[in-house]
Order: structure tokens, then sequence, then C-alpha cells
């Protein structure tokens, strides 16, 4: 008998990245501002919490319908725009028939409350008139009808549908974090194996909630009073939250060629881990055991993480960081926040943003944990940290 041999893994293209946020629109906008060392935080609006707000955004270039505007809630809409400039990037915006066998696969939380009736129902409690009638009426009457549908995470891919015209398979993650590194390390997998041929990637979010930042205090993650970079909060842990939407569109090398597609950068490999967060150091163990599985070649080369500021996994990822001290680091969540489900691709993005302009973008760290790096990278390495679980890494390479 003869072994059957399985075919070589496809190599895996990124042809278009859409991003916005609150350094602004765009890969131009992004450069810029990257090299400029800009932030945009705000920290009165919702004080003693601190934001990076939206750069401002007519959303009516990527969603030209209002009603479709107003039916979606501000997450949705960042998505949805980010996912418009991806499709432009990669020159399908438009193209039926690629859309219409374009996959996604989008990684996404749940939807935003209604403050106001939120907060009219619990006045009426403490008044004692919330009776289950009354609370009856006032959600039949009070809150607009998309709201439960609204709540839905799988929305986001249904409006980018919707207003784009991607009309694949559809897969929609939630868990945080965690959801985008699978969300990539799936597509990469089904690309690799012929079983897709190109694919919409990405997530959103909306920093900008009262309702979240509740959320996230509950737990003690949210960085308060001053602003500080990522790797100078180990006194006073915790992140600060960000809008930002931001879609990858990857594809195998023979659909991009044929089609006259240039690539950025490709994605060689995508890895992901659930440490045991409840013992000391396994973050770093998580994070030791999945950089081999990589392939990255050489002792010396660069990592863009999303690193949270909240301890103690911060403090954990920087130990595995020093393991390797020929890598320049840069931190996504001092320039941008942290994102949530947005984080990783936007690592991916910029990787491969670095990648396709020849080199890594400056520090913005003075603790002396990020240095300068010059040269053109040929391998960048993507490093994903969740705030209370999930865990990943990819390897980002220049195409030759």
């Amino acid at each position: 008998m003869t072994e059957s041999t399985s075919p070589a893994a496809k190599e895996v293209w990124i042809t278009g990245i859409g991003i916005v946020s609150s350094l602004g629109e765009g890969l131009d906008a992004h450069w810029d501002a990257l090299n400029e060392k800009k932030i945009n935080f705000d920290d009165k609006r919702f004080a003693p919490y601190i934001v990076h707000p939206l750069a401002p955004v007519s959303f009516d270039a990527q969603i030209p319908k209002k009603g479709d505007q107003r039916q979606m809630e501000a997450w949705q809409r960042i998505g949805t725009y980010a996912a418009g400039l991806a499709l432009d990037s990669a020159g399908i915006k438009g193209n039926k028939d690629i859309l219409g066998r374009t996959d996604m696969i989008v990684a996404a939380g749940g939807g935003e409350r209604d403050l106001a009736v939120d907060e009219a129902i619990m006045n009426a409690d403490a008044k004692g008139n919330s009776s289950p009638a009354f609370l009856n009426e006032r959600l039949m009457n009070d809150l607009r009808p998309t709201l439960f549908l609204a709540q839905l995470s799988n929305l986001l891919a249904g409006n980018i549908a919707i207003v784009h015209g991607v009309c694949g398979t559809s897969r929609t993650f939630m868990g945080e974090e965690a959801a985008s590194i699978d969300a990539a390390r799936i597509a990469l997998a089904r690309i690799e194996s012929g079983q897709s041929e190109i694919a919409l990637v990405g997530a959103a979010h909306n920093g900008e909630r009262s309702d979240l930042l509740v959320l996230y205090e509950f737990g003690d993650f949210n960085l308060k009073g001053t602003y500080a970079p990522v790797w100078q909060r180990e006194g006073r842990s915790g992140f600060a939250l960000g809008s930002a939407g931001c879609f990858l569109v990857l594809e195998s090398r023979e659909h991009a060629e044929a089609r006259g597609a240039k690539p950025y950068a490709k994605l060689t490999k995508v890895v992901a881990d659930l440490a045991k967060r409840k013992q000391p150091g396994a973050v770093t163990k998580s994070l030791e055991t999945m950089w081999p599985k990589l392939g990255v070649t050489g002792e010396a080369g660069q990592v863009i993480t999303g690193a949270t500021g909240v301890e103690p996994v911060t403090s954990e990822e920087k130990a595995f960081l020093r393991q390797h001290p020929g890598y320049a680091v840069r931190a996504t969540g001092t320039m941008f926040g942290h994102t949530l489900e947005t984080q990783f691709p936007l690592g991916l993005a910029l990787a491969a943003l670095s990648l396709s302009r020849g080199a890594l973008f400056p520090p913005n760290d003075p603790t002396g944990t990020e240095v300068e790096k010059t040269g053109a990278p040929d391998q960048i390495v993507v490093v994903g940290t969740g705030h209370w679980q999930g865990e990943g890494m990819a390897l980002v390479e220049a195409v030759k």
C-alpha cells in the first residue's frame, strides 16, 4: 500500500485592510499617527474612567442608506464601516462575483443597553412602582422594535452582508479577545486547506459605553484617574477601553494572483491557547508553549502585542517578552486603548501594514520596554493575551 499524502497548504495573503479607531480612518492616517506618536484619549467624559473615543467618521461613505445606519448600534456601524474600508483596500468592493463567495468570520460582543429605559425602570422600582404589569408595559412601549435583535452578536455579519453584499458562508464568535484569535485561526486554516478562497475577518468595538464601563468595573479592570501607557500601569492595573473596527481580507495566493491583487503581507500561522489563569505564571507558560509553533526564525525581530495593562496578566506577558530580548515590542493598547475583540485583528493589520511599508512604527513608551528598530522587517509576531482568559499568537511575513 502507498501512503496518501495531503496537499500542501496554500499560502494565505492579506490583501485588504480596513481600520477605523481613535487615531482616524484608513491606512495612511493610522501610519502617520503611529509615526507621530499620537494618542487620543478622553479622561473627562466618563471620569474617573478613561476611554479612547472614535475619531470623527462620516458613516455615509461606507453605509449610504440612513435607514441602515439607524437600525444599527454604534459598534455595528463601526464594524460595517471598517469592513467596507477593507473591501475597498482589497479592490473587491462592489464585485458581486467575488463578494458572493467571500466567507465572513466575525468576532463580536453583545449589544448595548438602552440606558434611558433602564433608568426609568430602576427609578420606578425604587419608588415601589414596578409591578409586573408596569415592567411589561415599559418593555413593550419604550424599547425600539429592533433592540432585541440588535443584541444579537451575529447582527454585525448580517449588516455587512446587507450593506456590502458579502454573501459567502458566515460565522460569528463570541468570547472577547479569544473570539478574534479563533476567527483568524479558522479563516487561515480554511483557506490553507482549500475549503475557502477568500474571507473577510475582523471585529468592532464601541468603548464609549457607560454600561460597559460599569460591567468591567465590577471586575476591577478599568484604568482610572490619569492616563498612562500600557507598560506603566503595574502600580494601578487597568485598561482604557477604545472604540475601533478592524477587518482584513484574507485569500489564497492563487486567488489573489488570478485577479491581479497585491498583498500587504502573508499570514503564516495562528495559534491559540487557554491557560489556567488561577495558577501563577500560567500566561507566561502559555506564551512560551505557543512561540515555537509559529516557525519564527532568528533571535531578533518585532512583536506587536495587544497587552491590556491589566494585572497580573500583563506582568506575566512581560516576563515572556523578556525571554526574547532581541525583539522590539510595540503595545497597541497605549495608542488605541483596549478594543477587546478588535485587538487581535488590529495587531494583524498593523503587522501587515508595517511589512508593506518596510518599517516598524516607532515606540511610544517611556519605560524602556519598547525600543527603536531600524531596517525592513521580514517577520512580525502578533500576540494577543486576553484580560481574563484566552491567549494567541500569529506570524505575519513579508511576501517575497
